[in-house]
């Protein structure tokens, strides 16, 4: 296994009595973009301060190389920190300074080039970050989305082995948010640098990250690959997913995937327990064509009217982005009966009947099914089954 290039091992840093890291240890591997996520005060910026030798540990050791910090000399680390760049997340510019000098700022300091080609560096990262027509004006004239890519810059310019971003796109509209993630994907895979990127935008970043190391409490809850992550079971982790389905859960008052397993678990042992499953087919369309408000007010009501029903006793879950369930005891049901109620339910609502996709020729229809709940079958299972040969039900 190759050697990482940064490793911190068993880290511990309080400022008074608030501890902020309690024993960290994780690594961060070289020429390659790593995410480090945490929801606010969780330490994420106080460990990359760590990395770039701007903080201390209480206790533990920081690794560069393999090689300690502890160990090295005043000039062995300063060599080290030529190496690195940071983008902070308040940006750190000089309001005394234009655009053009701040981005040059670290190239002079560096006595970098000559002053033709410092200003070739600048103007074709301004360039790339679209502020090139800023690079004459001051701080304080720009917006909070200019500032963020003018500190961009900066961090660049230096043409550094590894930039450390704190909170890159904090404050940019969805369109600079994006082009920023490309830009460091572009960057990154054209030059070969090593990237640490503290961020909130899940999931955006998982797109652009190759490794994800996951804060929690002054603790790595979390240290793996997007698609390790992805493939992770443990309720902590889901936050980290599944924001939007989170949200979309709590306001239609749906049960999630892990409860609706948890619940099947319980009664599948009980006689007479049926599931019952619907897909919202075109869900998925009205997303696209429509927006995602749309397709939301759609699952609301598809929701809001199963709950409200006898089918929805027990709670209505959603199993999939276009997937709902429920459990309900049906002593003397037929599959008929079950698929009968879910067709006067969800045909009643007043969405499905005047929302279509763009072209205005197709319309949401639900596919549903009922089938006897097993206990020798995995209940995702049995629901893939039955929707397999789902009837389907026009809106």
């Amino acid at each position: 296994m190759a050697e990482p290039l940064i490793r911190f091992e068993n880290v511990r840093k309080a400022f008074g009595e608030k501890v902020v890291l309690d024993g960290v240890s994780l690594d961060i591997p070289q020429n390659a973009i790593t995410a480090i996520i945490g929801k606010s005060g969780t330490g994420k910026s106080v460990l990359v301060k760590h990395a770039i030798g701007l903080l201390k540990p209480d206790a533990g050791e920081i690794f560069f190389q393999g090689q300690p910090y502890s160990r090295m000399s005043r000039a062995q680390l300063g060599e080290v920190k030529r190496r690195l760049s940071y983008m902070f997340q308040n940006n750190a510019l000089f309001d005394s300074l234009s655009v053009f000098e701040n981005i040059e700022l670290p190239l002079r300091e560096r006595g970098e080039g000559t002053p033709k080609e410092r200003a070739a560096r600048v103007l074709e990262v301004c360039e790339q970050l679209d502020i090139a027509s800023a690079i004459d004006q001051y701080p304080k004239a720009l917006s909070g989305g200019m500032q963020k890519r003018v500190a961009l810059a900066r961090a660049l310019v230096t043409r550094p082995e590894v930039i450390f971003f704190d909170e890159p796109t904090t404050g940019l509209d969805p369109l600079r948010k994006n082009t920023v993630l490309t830009m460091i994907a572009q960057y990154h895979a054209r030059l070969g640098f090593t990237a640490v990127i503290i961020t909130h935008d899940v999931p955006d970043i998982f797109f652009v990250a190759q490794a994800v190391r996951i804060l929690d409490g002054g603790h790595v809850i979390f240290a793996g690959t997007p698609l390790e992550l992805e493939a992770q079971a443990q309720p902590s982790l889901r936050p980290y997913l599944d924001g939007q389905g989170i949200l979309t859960e709590e306001l239609t008052g749906l049960g999630n995937r892990p409860a609706f397993i948890a619940q099947t678990q319980e009664v599948q042992e009980q006689p007479d327990m049926w599931l019952v499953t619907i897909r919202l087919h075109g869900l998925r369309e009205i997303r696209d064509y429509r927006g995602q408000v749309a397709a939301f007010s759609c699952l609301q009501e598809a929701a809001h009217a199963l709950q409200k029903s006898p089918l929805g006793k027990r709670g209505v879950f959603r199993v999939g982005p276009e997937s709902l369930a429920c459990l309900t005891h049906a002593p003397r049901a037929t599959e008929e009966d079950l698929v009968r109620q879910v067709a006067l339910i969800l045909g009643a609502c007043p969405t499905a009947s005047t929302l279509g996709t763009l072209s205005g020729r197709r319309r949401l229809t639900f596919v549903a099914a009922a089938a006897p709940l097993r206990a020798d079958t995995h209940p995702l299972v049995q629901i893939h089954n039955a929707l397999t040969t789902a009837r389907g039900i026009s809106s």
